[in-house]
């Protein structure tokens, strides 16, 4: 078939255009990460039917300073770890605590946030003021959070039953329709349930000293360290403190995880953490 001048110059630009574009997609393939959806305001749906939320935009932040594109999925959190072990992920940016535990098998980036443990109550019941005034009660949870493993290890101590859930929503809905006593999860993800929630209140505060961190392979060294340095120029510029007021509708304290920028690579006093001093390498 013979092509006219038009339809030469068509195909040419057409080509030229997939060539430009192509070894470059070959060669910076999207990093995949995950967060679980229904642990609002980390990440939760939006109207246009995807995912919105504080670690949603954490992600978009690091693949702004990695200058990669990164992709969101949305799971329960009970299947993200294994599902990052199996290499479906490079890594997890919905919050994951950082425990001695967790660093044995996983490596992390420097933490992005404290993360303390608080417990949620119902308005019209008595406010909690100690873990032992929850003796003989039903606390709910995330399965397969920090959370869970927590109220469990202290099951026999405190004498509390733990009832795990699918999802934090679900564990907060457990308290509102009196199935459980208290929730606990992370603080932040706490007082978001409560502002939601009119029939809930804010209630004891457990301190833990831990983190929120992003949780890698132990086989993919150079993937944390990349999240290392994107980490800690967020936190440089001021964009995880930006992204704190965002979402949870106070500033960042002096001196938190939000906004301090750590010695060495990884969380100080866990395994795989190296002391070594950084050069840095922000913009």
């Amino acid at each position: 078939m013979r092509m006219t001048t038009g339809t030469a110059a068509i195909l040419g630009a057409l080509l030229g255009a997939i060539l430009l574009v192509a070894p470059g997609a070959a060669q910076t393939p999207p990093l995949k990460t995950a967060v679980d959806g229904t642990f609002a305001p980390h990440a939760f749906p939006d109207m246009q039917g995807g995912v919105q939320g504080f670690n949603v935009d954490l992600a978009k932040e690091i693949g702004r300073k990695l200058k990669r594109e990164v992709t969101v999925d949305a799971a329960q959190f009970s299947g993200l770890l294994p599902a990052l072990q199996a290499g479906t992920y490079d890594f997890i940016i919905a919050p994951v605590t950082v425990t001695k535990e967790r660093a044995e098998s996983l490596l992390f980036p420097e933490g992005y946030l404290n993360t303390d443990f608080q417990f949620l109550v119902r308005k019209d019941g008595p406010d909690i003021k100690s873990l032992e005034e929850l003796k003989g009660k039903v606390v709910s949870v995330n399965r397969g959070s920090a959370y869970d493993s927590w109220a469990r290890g202290l099951e026999e101590k405190i004498g509390w039953k733990v009832e795990s859930f699918g999802t934090q929503a679900d564990a907060v809905q457990a308290v509102i329709a009196g199935r459980a006593q208290a929730n606990v999860a992370g603080n932040t993800v706490i007082a978001w349930a409560a502002k939601q929630n009119p029939q809930v209140k804010l209630s004891y505060l457990h301190s833990t000293g831990l983190v929120w961190s992003a949780a890698v392979r132990k086989d993919n060294a150079a993937m944390r360290d990349q999240l290392e340095t994107a980490i800690e120029c967020l936190k440089q510029e001021g964009a995880i403190a930006k992204l704190h007021e965002k979402w949870f509708g106070i500033a960042a304290a002096a001196g938190s995880a939000a906004v301090t920028v750590f010695p060495g690579t990884g969380v100080p006093d866990m395994q795989g953490y190296d002391p070594a001093p950084r050069a840095s390498k922000c913009d």
